[in-house]
């Protein structure tokens, strides 16, 4: 008897505990999709993007020369925020940016996101975001990238 309780509790953690990676799933494509993808890159629309990107995101890439470079959420913010105000903001038709989420590996309150990024048909980089969920949820907190070549 005490097998088959311990057994039938096992199995409604097993539940309770998918269930939770799918709404942190859910969450973090909600999170990428609409402070990424459309605050930062479509919109420039700062509500959007300052709700789901931690103020100490960082974007990192690397140049020609191997050498590592480091860009703040800030000042990404305000490159985009400034397009939005020339008029350059937000983007139709060709130019839009779309996702897919390639997976989302999630443990504990840690989870990295790949994705293909898009500009209108083209697949253009393949993004790995790392996120953390703070008591206010899923937030961005860096970024690599590969930029697709033809």
């Amino acid at each position: 008897m005490k097998k088959l309780i311990l057994f039938a509790l096992l199995i409604i953690f097993a539940r309770l505990n998918a269930q939770e990676l799918k709404n942190d799933e859910a969450s973090i494509k909600e999170v990428i999709q609409t402070a990424y993808v459309e605050g930062l890159m479509n919109e420039g629309n700062k509500t959007k993007i300052e709700s789901g990107f931690h103020p100490d995101f960082t974007l990192l890439g690397i140049d020609k020369g191997d050498n590592m470079w480091k860009y703040p959420i800030a000042n990404w913010k305000n490159q985009q925020l400034e397009k939005r105000n020339k008029g350059e903001l937000p983007l139709e038709g060709n130019k839009k940016v779309a996702i897919i989420f390639e997976t989302i590996d999630i443990s504990g309150k840690a989870a990295m996101a790949k994705i293909q990024f898009y500009v209108g048909p083209k697949l253009t980089y393949i993004d790995y975001i790392s996120l953390y969920k703070f008591e206010s949820g899923w937030k961005m907190v860096s970024k690599i990238f590969y930029k697709v070549t033809d």
